[in-house]
């Protein structure tokens, strides 16, 4: 990497002296071997050393670069629903890239980026991603305007212990379920501690979401979901309980509010996603133990869109599958453990939104008009934070388009 010339060192006579900075007249000043002439010879060598830097990238060989190919799910000839767009690393990918010939000719250095390391959970507002990330145990906050990452408040940043969990209520107030406290964290819309919920041993929490005044907590302790109020912080529902049977719980890990209010709970150790109505009552299940299409034998995240899809993240599968609420049939499933982009390295948080497209447009295919931006958290692998489109499909019958070539499978 090119780097500015270092200043000139200070002479021991003199620190900071006329004579150590070069600016004390020279007594061959009016000759060529005075200042001017050492002057004039060490312009004339850097501007000679950035002409070569110049013509050497003319003259290098101009390669046409090739777009990448496009990921659709599913892939043509069937009608793709939902393309991949961008993965999230570091600050560099959504960020202005500066080439080392610019950084050389502006002086500018190298600036230490924020990237993330195991990222778990995600969650947005109109402008921000908030990606909470279980080995830097904190949250990283991307700007899309500016690709920026930034942190939460000092006095939020003081208190976490141990997240899992991030959500964001309608007033910009995020609810961190903090398992090493055993307390779920508020922060306020500046980003700031604001309060906490829960008592000394009350809940083993892991996930938290929010609907008015009622508070959805993911216990592992009980193996339920406790239900508190918003206000006073007391306990006023519970959710499930150890049990095998509809509406019992095993380990609830993750939680999702659909439009309607219900409320979808990750039963880990059941292999199932089970659905709740806003009083509790058990509505359905999706999934079971397999190895087969629909099946979830170790389901992570989950997310619901206004139109009645259930998102599902699968930890064994990596990949994520799409089943209809109402009937709970398979219709899409996306990501899987290759190399190539939109690829799942166990993936576990995942968010739909619908605030933020333009921020991505530059990235969709003019064969797709999208209606949200699905994210997905994979807490290994090259794609840590992937971007995905859902949308309808307005280009040429698929059927007469190319097959995709075939990423290759990722090693174990």
């Amino acid at each position: 990497m090119l780097r500015a010339p270092l200043a000139p060192a200070l002479s021991p006579e003199g620190r900071g002296s006329r004579e150590a900075d070069g600016l004390a007249p020279s007594p061959l000043k009016g000759t060529r071997k005075g200042l001017g002439g050492r002057l004039g010879r060490g312009v004339a060598r850097s501007f000679l050393v950035l002409g070569v830097l110049v013509l050497a990238a003319c003259a290098a060989p101009q390669v046409e670069e090739k777009p990448s190919a496009v990921v659709y799910y599913p892939a043509p000839p069937d009608t793709p629903r939902l393309q991949h767009l961008i993965t999230i690393n570091s600050e560099d990918d959504l960020g202005e890239k500066k080439s080392a010939l610019r950084k050389f000719v502006m002086g500018e250095t190298e600036e230490e980026k924020s990237e993330f390391i195991r990222p778990w959970d995600v969650a947005h507002e109109k402008g921000k991603l908030y990606v909470l990330d279980r080995e830097l145990k904190e949250v990283l906050i991307i700007d899309l305007a500016t690709g920026k990452f930034g942190r939460m408040g000092a006095s939020v940043r003081q208190v976490i212990q141990d997240p899992f969990s991030i959500f964001i209520a309608e007033n910009g107030y995020k609810y961190i379920a903090d398992k090493g406290r055993g307390q779920v964290i508020v922060a306020d819309a500046r980003n700031e501690f604001f309060r906490a919920y829960g008592s000394s041993k009350q809940f083993d929490p892991v996930d938290v979401v929010v609907r008015g005044d009622r508070i959805y907590v993911a216990d592992l302790k009980d193996h339920e979901v406790e239900i508190l109020d918003r206000v006073s912080g007391d306990v006023v529902g519970r959710i499930g309980g150890l049990g095998k049977e509809e509406g019992s719980l095993y380990w609830p890990t993750h939680l999702a509010l659909a439009p309607n209010g219900d409320l979808y709970v990750t039963d880990f150790l059941n292999f199932r996603i089970q659905r709740f109505d806003k009083d509790g009552e058990f509505v359905g299940k999706f999934g079971y133990n397999g190895d087969t299409p629909g099946a979830t034998p170790r389901p992570k995240g989950v997310a619901v869109d206004r139109e009645g899809r259930l998102y599902v993240v699968d930890n064994a599968f990596e990949l994520v599958q799409i089943f209809d609420v109402e009937t709970a049939r398979l219709l899409l499933a996306f990501g899987k453990f290759e190399t190539g982009p939109g690829s799942s390295w166990l993936p576990a948080g995942i968010n739909i939104d619908y605030d933020n497209l333009q921020y991505f447009s530059r990235f969709v295919d003019k064969n797709i008009r999208p209606k949200y931006l699905v994210y997905v958290a994979n807490q290994a692998g090259p794609q840590k934070l992937n971007v995905y489109a859902f949308g309808e499909w307005i280009g040429p019958d698929p059927k007469t388009m190319e097959p995709p070539a075939k990423a290759k499978p990722a090693s174990e």
